[in-house]
């Protein structure tokens, strides 16, 4: 009789010691699966966490739209197509599009200046942009906010390739700027040559935005600080092999992330800011349309 109780006891026993584990396994497993799925989802919609509430963007705050660009047929063309669609969309409902303005850094005006609200400004010194004309952005910047007289208290940094689909409200909150995060911008990626530009004192390379320059909607005061140091990073840059071999064409795109950095300012990342065919299938809720990646076209409807 005694055996056979100590039988059932280490049965009953066993049976418990076994449902324990399979559910301690089981919360395991899916905390495993669930901070991975998390993983994921931060990785495809990263944000910025910001650092008080401040509501849903300036709406009802107009912003100037800015972009640069040279005078040659392909990029004026770009530009006529730009500003016929901000045109389209600035008085619509939601927006707050203030006024328009192309920064032609070619030095001289061009055939557009009645067509479209321009701005000269001259390029960098002849051979200083080895052949990369976009390091023409930034000194531009700096030319146009220290000469010109802007209306608007923030700056929308656009550039030719973008088509407005719907009108555009204002992003920003306050005095953190909205941006659109691009998936290939990944500063943490190459922390060995972000910390030549941004040294550890200043903090984690997390500081640095996953962000180019465009499309941004910043603050104009914020925006003057920036410039310059936008324009010295991105020399810096060039002038580095490393550097320049590692990030490309997109060199100029990580020197307006490290410079924002530099400056303690963080962005918004606003994944609806901007589509990217053929990346994007549909326009769905986004404002931009970024049209510079090749797209072949078929008479398939799908």
């Amino acid at each position: 009789m005694i055996g056979r109780k100590n039988l059932g006891v280490s049965s009953f026993l066993l049976v418990l010691l076994a449902l324990g584990f399979f559910f301690a396994t089981y919360n395991l497993l899916t905390m495993v699966i669930q901070n991975k799925a998390a993983d994921e989802i931060g990785k495809l919609n990263p944000l910025t966490q910001m650092p008080e509430k401040t509501g849903g963007g300036n709406s009802g705050m107009r912003f100037h739209v800015a972009l640069t660009a040279t005078d040659a047929i392909y990029s004026q063309w770009q530009s006529r197509i730009m500003y016929y669609w901000y045109k389209k969309v600035k008085d619509m409902p939601r927006s707050d599009m203030g006024k328009f303005t192309r920064i032609l850094h070619s030095g001289k005006a061009d055939n557009l200046m009645d067509e479209i609200p321009s701005f000269v400004v001259d390029p960098l010194p002849e051979g200083l942009d080895r052949g990369y004309i976009v390091l023409n952005r930034p000194w531009a910047f700096v030319q146009w906010l220290e000469k010109a007289t802007i209306e608007e208290e923030y700056i929308l940094m656009a550039e030719p390739d973008h088509i407005f689909v719907k009108p555009l409200p204002n992003l920003a909150q306050g005095n953190h700027p909205a941006g659109f995060p691009f998936f290939y911008i990944k500063p943490a990626e190459h922390e060995k040559i972000i910390r030549k530009f941004y040294p550890e004192e200043m903090g984690p390379v997390t500081n640095v935005d996953p962000i180019g320059n465009s499309p941004v909607i910043i603050k104009k005061y914020l925006l003057e600080e920036i410039s310059p140091t936008w324009l010295n990073v991105s020399l810096r840059m060039k002038d580095d092999h490393e550097t320049d071999k590692q990030f490309g064409w997109v060199l100029e795109m990580y020197a307006y992330a490290v410079a924002s950095a530099l400056h303690g300012v963080r962005h918004i990342l606003r994944k609806d800011f901007m589509l990217q065919p053929p990346w994007d299938p549909e326009v769905g809720k986004r404002f931009i349309l970024h049209y510079t990646y090749g797209c072949d076209y078929n008479l398939k409807v799908k």
